[in-house]
């Protein structure tokens, strides 16, 4: 063994750990250890001599074996899941090649595959003459989201900075996700601008409120200036009305840029892109296919309709990197658009994925996740102990309560609602410490909501109706005796 064969070795580990393989539904989704217990049982330490080649590999094995498997059937934790093995693949070649995405001389094959993708995610969203970049994850596709919209209403800002202007307001749903208020203050914007409009019963920004937060802010001697729209948000799976959103930004002359990072895959879908209806007509756009793709992490992009504003925005020229006098189109030296100077190849993944299945077999997969996800409602909705949060859901989030035989006919007073709310902790500690299932759960202080269950299916590894019923008895079987 040596250092030369050593990344094979590795394979061959993930391969006898069954990381390469359709996952046996009897092994743990994780096997947990507490971080002091975890700390005992793997030497973590550094120190200034190395181990052996075979030391090392145990320790990757040990890592792998206590590692959660997101891959396995019944994780569904999170808003991502498995890896495709297709961008598996092509994970390992960009990392074999260990280049840098930001210009054609370095990254030739790498920076044509970006922008074939882009082109076609473009085409998608409905801006054919929109530019876009990768970006480090949807957080990050938010931030420039923001970026833009001031530049493109101040321009003088990235030279002379916030001095002088006034209070920028930025807009989102209460039940948006927790980047805008993270961006707000990283670009001296302050979260205290940042204005949370009401939500409907469904979890749907309100339009009518929105409308009248701007006019308020207006009032108060502040500039709104953007609005971050949800399509598909964390917990509920909801998405605002985009087209009223639209009518409303135009009217009083804002950006509005959408946070698709999750619900952005059924774009993809033909049967159910229609919660999508309204995103052309949108300034900016930012989605992940690490999520219910299955691209493996991370792969995020961000897409904006409006040619060069990108560049104009963002670009410092470097001299070093962006000369304008190449020998070859230097248009495909996408790093001056970037924020980052170092930017990994994150789009070729996606691209090995999509070439090899297609719009069909891509189309074919999120059908099924939300298939999945509608059979899971169906299911509970009919099933004694069981109940639904909303009375329908729009993506493949599902929330829910379980409710225990020993609570079913109880009065629902405070103290029982304080009751339910220990339920799904207590369930949610029993599927981990076994392992056969990884289940979210949450409160809606907002709304009133106390603790319950947030199913979430994903396109890797394709779930099914078995794996659905699987999950229900399982429950079943770890909180009916609370």
């Amino acid at each position: 063994m040596d250092a030369a064969t050593f990344p094979e070795d590795v394979v061959q580990v993930l391969r006898e750990e069954g990381l390469l393989n359709p996952r046996d539904p009897e092994t743990p989704v994780v096997r947990f250890a507490h971080p002091a217990e975890l700390q005992e049982e793997i030497d973590f330490s550094l120190g200034q001599d190395g181990c052996t080649d075979e030391k090392l590999l145990s320790l990757v094995r040990h890592t792998i074996q206590r590692s959660v498997d997101t891959g396995h059937p019944h994780f569904y934790n999170q808003l991502y899941g498995g890896t495709d093995p297709y961008g598996l693949a092509g994970a390992w070649v960009s990392e074999a090649c260990n280049t840098n995405q930001y210009t054609f001389e370095v990254a030739p094959t790498f920076s044509l595959a970006e922008h074939a993708v882009l082109q076609r995610v473009l085409e998608l969203f409905g801006f054919p003459n929109g530019d876009g970049i990768f970006a480090p994850g949807g957080s990050m596709s938010n931030m420039y989201g923001l970026v833009l919209a001031r530049y493109r209403l101040y321009p003088d800002v990235k030279t002379d900075g916030l001095a002088g202007l006034p209070p920028l307001v930025v807009f989102t749903s209460e039940d948006a996700h927790y980047s805008t208020l993270k961006g707000a203050h990283w670009l001296g914007i302050g979260t205290r601008n940042v204005v949370k409009v009401k939500t409907d019963a469904a979890g749907c920004m309100d339009p009518k409120h929105l409308e009248q937060c701007i006019i308020k802010a207006t009032r108060e001697k502040k500039k709104p200036f953007a609005v971050v729209a949800t399509a598909g948000t964390t917990v509920l799976g909801s998405f605002d009305p985009l087209n009223p959103l639209a009518d409303i930004c135009q009217k009083h002359g804002l950006w509005l840029h959408v946070d698709a990072c999750w619900g952005g895959s059924l774009i993809l879908s033909r049967k159910y892109a229609s919660v999508l209806e309204g995103i052309d007509r949108c300034d900016s756009v930012a989605w992940n296919p690490h999520k219910m793709l299955g691209a493996p992490l991370q792969c995020s992009m961000f897409l904006v309709k409006h040619e060069g504003l990108l560049h104009r925005c963002n670009s410092a020229s470097a001299t070093y990197l962006f000369q304008q006098d190449k020998f070859y189109d230097v248009t495909y030296d996408s790093g001056d658009k970037s924020v980052q100077c170092g930017r990994k190849v994150d789009a070729y993944k996606l691209w090995v994925m999509w070439r090899k299945r297609g719009d069909e077999g891509l189309t074919r997969l999120v059908d099924n996740a939300v298939d999945c996800a509608q059979y899971f409602a169906k299911i509970i909705s009919e099933r004694p102990g069981f109940e639904l949060v909303l009375p329908e859901f729009q993506c493949t989030n599902i929330c829910f309560w379980f409710l225990p035989a020993s609570m079913r006919e109880q009065t629902r007073d405070e103290a029982w609602w304080d009751k339910l709310s220990k339920v799904a902790p207590l369930i949610k500690e029993r599927m981990v410490l076994q392992g056969a299932v990884m289940l979210g759960y949450q409160p809606m202080a907002h709304r009133g909501l106390v603790n319950f269950f947030r199913m979430v299916t994903t396109c890797q590894p394709p779930p099914s109706r078995t794996q659905m019923d699987f999950v229900i008895e399982e429950i079943e079987r770890l909180g009916d005796d609370l």
